[in-house]
């Protein structure tokens, strides 16, 4: 099936050929549907979809990558248009190979090429409906992306860097709950209005893929029946781990923010942490640190030292790949990637991504690079990506992705592993000390433990919120309350002001308003490990874990490159048991690893008194009843007052529209009349007053028509802006507005872009969004928050 194929004109036109290509449509008579839809004649369907696929396909991720380095209206256009293509060829193709009844068919190849070729994700969603979706994913995407929050005096900043880089830097408990609620209002109230309408036709998508809801079909990928009872065991499993370093945590935030903010024996309010969503908490290494006297060394301050450069990184991690055996980028990987944000004054999108082409050895990376460990480690995870692509490459197209979605991303994240070890770092020249005491292998242990073990319930509980949401179990009218129940349950955590249905606080978070599925990263966190015990152990490491590098082991790259050459050929279950022996995912790596460190936590928490968990606390929550004061003529007041003052001042002035509409009626009489009686009087009278002016009459009577416009222009002016304030309510949905239709399906992720998570656009079932695996946060360019005296720094992005 890899035969290469072409067609003249529009790629969709192939499709006109269809009728031509398979000799059953051409066959006299009056054929039975069991000659239509056999298994030769499914091998011949499979085989054209091979043929075209590789058109279709390549010509849209195309069209995407030249849109997202290079962002204009021309190159937004083309991928609009390709998009469309890409949607039509899937549902043609999907909706066929439901035909085929392959209960009798012998060849299991064949049966799991069409069942994988039949979920067509949105694309099933009739015409009218599907457009509907297309722009009300944009629109929240585009909130999401073009948000800021504004100082009261000064500059507005973005997501990224500005605001990430004040929830990693500051540790002023205002200006952290200024950025964390400033964000929040920015985003989660903007898409709070359509969040239920999404719903609705993501469950429709659902359904007409034949699925009870969205959060069925995000589940089917995985090809388990028992997946939401492993999630809660596996989660159950690693719980020891989170309530320790939790709890560690919580009593160092203690030691510095006191006990007006921190009760020990209660939740962590959310924006203490270093994130804009408490999600991994590294970036409060220096608040927790066990022993502070010797703190680990600056890696990026080494780099630096050294004259690093992107492209230098890039090839650090193909040096790693290669010294294990496995393939090396293509030269064009040099030539048509994005390593660096452009010079030339391009618009570009700057989130990374890894991208594959259906073509030969057409592999990119797309990244805004900064010379810091975190865009390094940043890189091998981008890099994993490719290796994956270069390995499956000669598989059909339907099986060119990951085994699962958490075993793509896994296998970005292992390498990371190995790359960031004190033992890997030495190799490099990039660490100065040869060995580490045990106080500082604690520390390092909890540098990884605040990325990786903080990460374990936000990852387990985003999904699952959101499944009960596409189920209907959370109503519309309480995401926000069971949002932050959800956080409270499983993270520990508590907004640091009241909140209301007014907000969406999920909405803050990238993947909700970009509707990319993110049990994947719950998953891949656990899954990293597992694979990391295993790589470990052929190439022969003896000793703790944590202490393992897989460079220059062939035996590890030849079982690695052995399970990425397969691409999703076979149920992720075979491809785990063949490279761990192991037929499910297990915790007990991830354990081993962090063993150390959690017998540490565990006899630090006990010396200290600490309880584990949150017992008998509770968030507050304002109801949606509680009163939210608006502006109003400077004023801060509650709605129901506000709308009176509006209506209040709306009257005003349609009684002086009225007074000055008499006013000019009477002084139009008057003028009249004085003329038709004599015109030769308003020559003769003597001078007279206007705004204390003396004036001619006809002068006077002149300055009064031109002083009644003024006023009647004003009036008119204050009843539009008061009409257009009361008719808020009733305009079109703003995804329904003229700009968003341009936009349809802004920078839409297809099969093949392996983004890390930013600010861009994502839509659901085509992208894959690096999380926790990748660890750090990377950079991203841009300016600093000026106003709040902040030095320049490298921008930073999780």
């Amino acid at each position: 099936m890899g035969t290469r194929w072409t067609c003249p004109g529009p790629s969709l036109l192939v499709l006109l050929c269809y009728g031509q290509l398979l000799s059953w449509l051409r066959t006299g008579g009056e054929p039975s549907l069991d000659e239509f839809y056999n298994e030769t004649q499914a091998r011949m369907f499979l085989q054209f979809y091979e043929q075209t696929a590789q058109v279709v396909l390549s010509e849209f991720m195309e069209a995407t990558w030249n849109y997202v380095t290079n962002i204009t209206r021309q190159n937004r256009k083309n991928m609009l248009q390709k998009e469309v293509e890409r949607s039509q060829f899937m549902l043609y193709f999907g909706t066929r190979a439901r035909l085929f009844k392959t209960d009798q068919f012998q060849d299991p190849e064949v049966k799991r090429m069409l069942s994988k070729l039949q979920n067509v994700d949105k694309s099933a969603l009739p015409t009218e409906e599907l457009r509907e979706y297309n722009r009300l994913l944009t629109y929240m995407e585009t909130t999401y992306s073009t948000a800021e929050v504004c100082l009261n005096e000064g500059p507005c900043l973005s997501l990224e860097p500005d605001l990430e880089e004040i929830m990693a830097t500051s540790r002023d408990q205002k200006e952290l709950l200024w950025a964390w609620q400033g964000w929040r209002d920015a985003v989660g109230r903007q898409i709070r209005p359509i969040f239920e309408y999404y719903v609705q036709l993501s469950n429709q998508a659902a359904q007409y893929n034949g699925f009870e809801d969205m959060g069925a079909l995000w589940r089917a990928k995985y090809e388990s029946e028992t997946l939401e009872q492993d999630l809660e065991q596996l989660y159950e499993e690693l719980q020891p781990l989170y309530l320790n370093l939790h709890a560690y945590v919580r009593r160092s935030l203690y030691h510095y923010y006191g006990p007006e903010l921190i009760n020990l024996r209660g939740p962590i309010p959310a924006h203490l942490l270093g994130n804009m969503w408490a999600q991994s908490w590294e970036n409060i290494l220096e608040l927790v640190l066990p022993y502070p006297k010797k703190p680990p060394e600056d890696i990026t301050k080494i780099m630096k030292s050294q004259h690093w450069k992107p492209e230098k990184m890039f090839h650090e991690a193909d040096i790693f790949f290669t010294s294990m055996g496995l393939l090396p980028v293509p030269p064009d990987f040099w030539i048509k990637s994005m390593l660096e944000r452009p010079v030339d004054g391009r618009d570009v999108e700057c989130h990374a991504s890894s991208w594959k082409f259906y073509r030969p050895d057409d592999v990119r990376v797309k990244k805004c690079t900064e010379v810091t460990i975190e865009d390094l480690l940043s890189i091998f995870h981008q890099m994993g990506h490719i290796q994956y692509f270069l390995q499956f490459q000669n598989l059909s197209i339907i099986y060119q992705e990951g085994a699962s979605p958490a075993f793509e991303e896994a296998v970005g994240s292992v390498i990371t592993l190995s790359a960031s070890s004190h033992k890997h770092l030495i190799t490099r020249g990039l660490l100065g000390h040869q060995y580490l005491d045990a106080e500082e292998e604690v520390n390092y242990l909890l540098s990884i433990a605040l990325e990786k073990i903080a990460f374990i319930p936000f990852s387990y509980m985003v999904d699952a919120f959101r499944w009960k949401v596409f189920d209907g179990t959370i109503p519309k009218n309480v995401y926000n309350q069971e949002w932050w129940n959800f956080r409270l349950k499983y993270q520990g955590l508590c907004p640091p002001i009241p909140r209301s249905e007014d907000d969406f606080d999920p909405g803050a978070k990238f993947h909700i308003p970009a509707s990319v599925p993110y049990v994947r990263y719950f998953l891949s966190l656990i899954l990293q490990f597992q694979l990391h015990e295993a790589l470990c152990r052929a190439a022969g490491h003896v000793g703790p874990l944590h202490r393992c590098d897989i460079f220059n082991s062939k035996v590890a790259g030849k079982m690695l490159g052995d399970v990425l050459k397969l691409g999703s050929s076979r149920p992720w279950q075979e491809v785990l048991m063949e490279m761990t022996g192991e037929p499910s995912i297990s915790t007990e790596a991830m354990l081993a690893y962090f063993k150390p460190l959690l017998n540490w936590l565990v006899n630090e928490n006990v010396q200290q008194g600490d309880i584990l968990g949150w017992p008998d606390f509770s968030c507050s929550f304002e109801e949606k009843t509680t009163t939210r004061k608006v502006s109003f003529l400077g004023m801060q007041l509650v709605p129901d007052r506000a709308q009176l003052g509006q209506w209040v001042l709306l009257s005003i002035s349609l009684v002086m529209l009225l007074f000055i509409l008499g006013l000019g009626c009477r002084l139009h009489y008057l003028e009249k009349q004085s003329l038709d009686k004599d015109t030769v009087i308003l020559t003769t009278l003597p001078y007279t007053y206007f705004l204390g002016i003396a004036m001619k009459p006809h002068q006077a009577a002149q300055k009064q028509w031109i002083l009644l416009s003024l006023c009647f222009g004003l009036i008119l002016c204050s009843i539009g802006l008061l009409i257009w304030i009361l008719t808020q309510h009733q305009r079109k949905p703003p995804w329904m507005t003229a700009e968003s239709q341009s936009w349809d399906t802004t920078t839409r992720t297809a099969p093949g872009r392996e983004p890390c998570e930013g600010g861009g656009a994502l839509s659901p079932g085509r992208g894959r969004t690096s999380e926790g695996g990748e660890g750090r946060r990377w950079s991203a360019g841009g300016a600093r928050r000026p106003s709040l005296g902040a030095a320049p720094t490298p921008a930073r992005c999780r």
